[in-house]
């Protein structure tokens, strides 16, 4: 048996998330239909982080393994000659260890949020940003994120269907940059709670906004209700996921 270690960037627009079920295709399905076409097994493909859908990823970590053993530049190849036509690409591919696993051995977990603060409606980017028309007082964002950095009981921020045992989580960045007319919120942390980048960024939003929120009164709440609407799934993307050099 061969482990496989895959960086996979997808548009996630049309996607039903990561996840594979009968709902819809999934990252997990087409990549797993790719892999069946290319040796006839259909192995289940496992990733870094399990996306929402309409969320998109610029290099998701995902592992499978393999009964018969070939060169990561032919798995790579032959993947994506199968997803010529997927909003899914194949951007690496290593042999690793039997222990490595894509979720588990990871370190750390990036993902960044994209705001177009324009009175024009996007055109080219429709579906991969946030258009938020009215202008934000990012700088009234920046002071309410700063109290997000660190270790807290994140309830406030979690959505109601998170199976994660604990609520606690340690953010270990949140930075709000400026280019021009888009606000990149950047995140970084070893795991999140289920849709805690969104609604981070959508209780942000609302502060940019004008609207009386106090980010130590919504933390202490620990009541979903206290935090800001969940930002839609088209402005955020997965970054990447670290691994410490023995993996």
């Amino acid at each position: 048996m061969a482990r496989y270690k895959v960086e996979l960037e997808y548009d996630g627009t049309n996607l039903i998330g990561w996840q594979e079920n009968q709902d819809g295709p999934s990252v997990q399905s087409i990549m797993m239909d790719a892999i069946e076409k290319f040796c006839g097994l259909r192995p289940t493909i496992f990733g870094a982080g399990r996306t929402d859908a309409g969320v998109h990823a610029i290099r998701m970590t995902a592992h499978f393994d393999l009964d018969v053993e070939h060169s990561p530049f032919t798995v790579m190849n032959a993947l994506n000659f199968y997803l010529l036509n997927e909003p899914v690409a194949v951007l690496s591919c290593e042999k690793v260890d039997e222990d490595f696993s894509a979720r588990f051995s990871c370190i750390a977990r990036h993902y960044k949020y994209v705001v177009l603060n324009r009175a024009a409606r996007p055109v080219l980017e429709k579906n991969k940003v946030y258009w938020v028309p009215q202008k934000l007082n990012v700088d009234a964002m920046r002071v309410a994120a700063k109290k997000l950095i660190g270790n807290h009981d994140f309830t406030s921020f979690r959505a109601s269907q998170c199976q994660a045992k604990s609520p606690i989580k340690t953010l270990d960045k949140l930075d709000i940059k400026l280019d021009g007319d888009y606000i990149i919120f950047e995140l970084s942390a070893r795991s999140f709670l289920h849709h805690m980048v969104r609604n981070i960024v959508g209780t942000l939003i609302e502060i940019g906004l004008g609207k009386p929120y106090d980010i130590d009164d919504v933390l202490n709440a620990k009541d979903r209700r206290a935090a800001g609407p969940t930002a839609p799934a088209c402005g955020l993307y997965f970054i990447r996921a670290d691994y410490s050099t023995n993996d």
